[in-house]
């Protein structure tokens, strides 16, 4: 235990560890534009057909929430209230995993 204190001491207290540790100078990281715009257009398509499902999810579970109800079909009402629920979950695990993944897409940009 006390060699890797020691060899951590030495490389903290090393003073070239900077010039080490730090990014390489004039090289900037970027994606090619190649790769950017079909990357973005599939992330965009994915999102987009995603939250349409969502919604449509929604509307049917909507749906079938009015038509449960109104027949005095519980079940079929109960199911209309999870599929919302389910909907909406879904519309917001699509919107933030989209979001997150642009986000770090993006950071080298």
């Amino acid at each position: 235990m006390s060699q890797i204190l020691t060899t951590l001491h030495t490389v903290a207290t090393d003073p070239n560890w900077h010039t080490l540790a730090g990014p390489v100078p004039g090289v900037t990281p970027s994606i090619p534009d190649d790769v950017n715009k079909p990357v973005q257009t599939i992330l965009n398509w994915t999102a987009g057909l995603g939250l349409a499902g969502a919604v449509l999810g929604g509307l049917l579970g909507w749906a079938a929430v009015a038509v449960g109800h109104n027949s005095e079909r519980a079940a079929l009402a109960a199911r209309g209230k999870q599929a919302i629920l389910w909907s909406l979950f879904g519309a917001g695990g699509i919107g933030v995993t989209a979001a997150l993944v642009g986000t770090f897409y993006n950071m080298t940009k």
